[in-house]
């Protein structure tokens, strides 16, 4: 189970209501696919901040949590894209404990330290 709620300097987050092992499957999120001619309208809205690079140069919205979670360098979760089924499924990358932040690398690789489109607060 997920809570979203304030955090001290990434704004809203989500956070664990209950322990998950590494391995262990946190959510299966629905996608809406964006057509890749509409992908740059987005550039101009608050989507920007929320959506996933999808298959080709589409994009996909998110539903449930999935498109809340913060980014991180050093996240503790990750995500892996169902193209097939039109989810994103965001898998514990190391053991959470109830009350921590999940947080995923927006990158798509748990290790990828490539720049980001904001100032990144760790």
């Amino acid at each position: 189970m997920l809570v979203l709620r304030d955090t001290e300097i990434k704004g809203r987050g989500i956070f664990a209501h209950q322990d998950f092992a590494k391995g262990e499957l946190i959510e299966t999120a629905p996608v809406i696919v964006i057509p890749k001619q509409q992908v740059k309208l987005i550039v101009k809205t608050v989507l920007l901040n929320y959506y996933f690079g999808w298959h080709g140069e589409s994009g996909a919205i998110a539903l449930g949590f999935a498109s809340l979670f913060n980014h991180s360098y050093h996240p503790n979760a990750l995500y892996i894209k169902n193209f097939a089924k039109s989810v994103i499924e965001i898998i514990a990358h190391q053991d959470i404990r109830k009350g921590q932040e999940i947080t995923i690398n927006y990158n798509g690789q748990v290790d990828d330290q490539s720049p980001v489109w904001f100032d990144v607060e760790e």
